[in-house]
This record gives structure tokens, sequence and C-alpha cells, in this order.
């Protein structure tokens, strides 16, 4: 059963520190990501997909804390029959990034491998049904330093210890 002090701490949604198996562990900032061309849950337009131009659909990131040194992207589908399909790898975009342009990146970001396996934005396709595609915004304390060849994987490796912050946008495609 949860200490009182363990409650009470979850229920104020702060930045905390705790001891958990001699570990220190950080109570995670919540940051906001956001996209002009489609809503949180909605169907995302043709264009951002295979059916489409195949481009990366405009972000807009904001609530980014001030300790922020890089922000971090991943794109996945949960759905996909062989298990998760990833998307989009992306690093080093800078802290004070407010929005991501479509098709665009800033130039200090790095890509890496997508599940086909190919660097960068690979858009929706969903061999059938309705799928879910995650795009997951991490603010970092830190740089990093991977090659082109890095997997979400090995990105979600070297973040560990260095997210200080979170946010999800989730959108829809179902081939016509």
């Amino acid at each position: 059963m949860p200490s009182m002090m363990a409650l009470l701490q979850a229920a104020l949604g702060v930045l905390l520190y705790a001891t958990v198996q001699g570990k220190e562990v950080r109570r995670m900032e919540t940051l906001t990501i956001s996209s002009p061309a489609f809503g949180q849950g909605e169907a995302m337009p043709v264009r951002y997909t295979c059916d489409g131009k195949e481009a990366s659909p405009p972000l807009v990131i904001a609530k980014v804390p001030a300790a922020a040194k890089t922000l971090a992207l991943i794109m996945d589908d949960p759905d996909a029959p062989a298990g998760t399909w990833v998307h989009w790898v992306v690093w080093n975009i800078p802290a004070q990034t407010r929005e991501i342009p479509e098709s665009g990146l800033p130039p200090q970001a790095a890509q890496g491998m997508n599940s086909w396996p190919r660097t960068g934005y690979g858009g929706p396709c969903p061999p059938s049904g309705t799928h879910r595609y995650f795009f997951k915004v991490y603010a970092l304390d830190t740089g990093l330093y991977l090659g082109n060849s890095t997997t979400k994987a090995v990105l979600e490796r070297a973040m560990e210890g260095h997210v200080l912050a979170k946010g999800e946008l989730m959108g829809t495609y179902m081939r016509r």
C-alpha cells in the first residue's frame, strides 16, 4: 500500500524526487504537442500518408521546461499487425523550437531509422482498418550524439535519465 507521502506527491503533479530501490526518480512534467492539420484523436489528412504526398505534418510544441536543451520526437503505430511500427525517429531538435513545419525540421535535428527501414518520416499506410499514430515529444536535459542508423529502441535507451517532460498527440488513419 502506498504511503500517504507518496499519494500526496503524486496528487501534486510537480517535479519531485524520490528514492526507489536505490535509484533517483523524477516525476515527469507534461509538455504539449498539437498539429494545425488534425486534432487529438482525429483522422490525419491524406497528404501526410502513403496515399498522399507523405509529407510530415506540421507540429506545435508548448510548455517546454526551461532546463531543456533539446527535444526528441517518435511517431509510431501500435496497431500494426506485426507489432509497433515506427514511422519517425528524430532527436536534437533545439529546445526553443515551438513549431515544426510541414515536411521540415530545424537544421540541427537528426533523424534515425523507421521500420521500413529508411531514414526520415514514413507516413501512415495501414494494411487494413483504422490505425492510431502517436507523435511523442520529449524534452531532454542534453543533446544526443547518435548516428543516422539509430532506431527507436536505441533513441529510447539514450534518453533514459534525461527526459524532463513528455507530450503526446494521437491521430488516426484508414486507407480508402
